[in-house]
């Protein structure tokens, strides 16, 4: 059954929604409540069919749900090949959007980019959309991003975002936007106490749909122009379903009193930055560098700044010029047959092979290089150990009782910390990696199980 933008469906649990954005959840008692005071009719199918005046009724009666038998209430709009999509082009054009967004009290928000193919990654396209458009601005043709910018940054206007903190970063790298008011619904969906909290699961979870994650256009490159009507088509289904999905979920965090808990978490995303890889030091982050001596350390150096500059020039991910296994191996076998390398194999004779070669005897001419020194940590205790072992069994536990993931209950680093030195909380709760949700919930129980 299809229905329009202006109507709604209430749902029994056991019948998922078709075709159905945004989910409320409602007392079973407000089946009838609905019913009598917004005129609610039953369809032949079971299902509760009105208008969204039924929402201030069902929002009322949701403060007061304690026992969990909650049935679901659908509603919000149905994308489909109609759904009025925008393709921006032009600075006039974002700055026209611009002062349309910044009238909304909230938008959707995403971004495509090209770091499978290309180096180095760029954003390739930034979708927004409100409840009746998508817009698709190409930043590849518009001269000005600036008053996109803007209203990334405007307090006042809600910015929905899946998995926000890699285009937090991505946004801050390409033009230093600064994003404000950010609603995560991945974030969010952990704290309802949903099992999966990617986009496809969500869309189909909350909103009873079911919408194709293409491989081929999802790892696509994002950088191609002009992109296809699939392309586009897949960009808009990825943000339009988002503010059906926060308003779900928001009003399951009401209901379980855990909306402040998610609010001081996606602040905390508001705070992230890109920081470029310092490549004075980088190539010690590769697998299996630390295993290295000082001499092939040097020589790995060397590769890894060839790779580097050949990948720019190339415009290609550094991993296709040169795996890390490979380099790794050069390093500590530098008169290694390239013949009998696959990732080399045609490289013999080729410009990038002799740049290679002069590259692991300049390394080999440099001075050793050594491990980055790293204090050695105390061996914990018996008793230690059983207090830490005390410990996770808390969190575990209060897991359970929460129907949360444990990891989000309280950092397992201040729980180490905690088991050397139990008469530190006081400290801990002013540390940076316990939030004040946390503190505030839970400090008198983590205390007791301190003593």
């Amino acid at each position: 059954m299809r229905h329009g933008p202006n109507s709604l469906t209430i749902l029994r649990p056991a019948k998922p929604c078709q075709g159905q954005t945004g989910t409320l959840t409602i007392p079973l008692l407000a089946h009838a409540l609905c019913a009598r005071a917004t005129g609610l009719s039953k369809s032949n199918t079971g299902r509760w069919v009105g208008t969204p005046s039924v929402l201030a009724v069902a929002e009322r009666n949701t403060r007061d749900v304690t026992d969990g038998s909650i049935p679901g209430l659908i509603v919000g709009m149905e994308h489909t090949s109609s759904t009025p999509v925008e393709l921006l082009t032009s600075s006039d054009q974002v700055s026209d959007l611009a002062r349309i967004l910044s009238q909304e009290p909230c938008i959707a928000v995403d971004t495509e980019s090209n770091s499978r193919h290309r180096y180095p990654e760029r954003v390739c396209l930034i979708q927004v959309a409100t409840t009746s458009k998508v817009h698709l601005i190409d930043p590849f043709a518009v001269g000005d991003m600036r008053p996109i910018g803007e209203v990334l940054a405007d307090e006042t206007v809600l910015k929905v975002m899946q998995g926000a903190e890699y285009d937090v970063r991505c946004l801050d790298r390409e033009w230093g936007f600064r994003i404000q008011n950010i609603f995560d619904t991945s974030i969010a969906a952990r704290f309802a106490g949903m099992s999966q909290s990617g986009l496809s699961a969500l869309i189909e979870g909350l909103l009873g749909m079911k919408i194709p994650k293409l491989a081929r256009i999802q790892k696509g490159d994002w950088s191609r122009r002009p992109l296809s009507q699939e392309a586009l088509d897949y960009a808009a289904t990825d943000v339009w379903h988002l503010q059906s999905i926060q308003k779900a979920l928001e009003t399951r965090l009401k209901i379980l009193d855990r909306s402040a808990w998610v609010s001081e978490e996606c602040a905390r995303l508001e705070e992230i930055r890109y920081v470029a890889p310092d490549l004075e030091t980088a190539f010690l982050s590769l697998k299996g560098s630390r295993r290295l001596d000082m001499r092939a350390k040097a020589v790995l150096k060397r590769l890894f700044m060839l790779r580097e500059a050949e990948a720019r020039r190339r415009n290609r991910p550094p991993y296709y010029i040169l795996p890390h296994e490979t380099m790794v191996h050069l390093a500590s076998n530098s008169a290694a047959d390239f013949a009998k390398l696959p990732a080399l194999r045609g490289q013999i004779d080729s410009r990038f092979g002799r740049l290679l070669r002069t590259a692991i005897d300049k390394g080999l001419a440099d001075p050793p290089i050594s491990n980055p020194f790293r204090p050695r940590r105390r061996s914990a205790t018996q008793i230690e150990i059983g207090r830490l072992k005390t410990l996770k069994k808390w969190r575990v536990d209060l897991g359970t009782q929460l129907s949360m993931d444990p990891a989000l209950l309280w950092p397992m680093a201040s729980l180490e910390r905690l088991a050397k030195a139990p008469r530190t909380l006081s400290a801990e709760l002013a540390s940076a990696q316990v939030r004040r949700w946390q503190g505030d919930q839970f400090a008198t129980s983590l205390g007791a199980a301190l003593d």
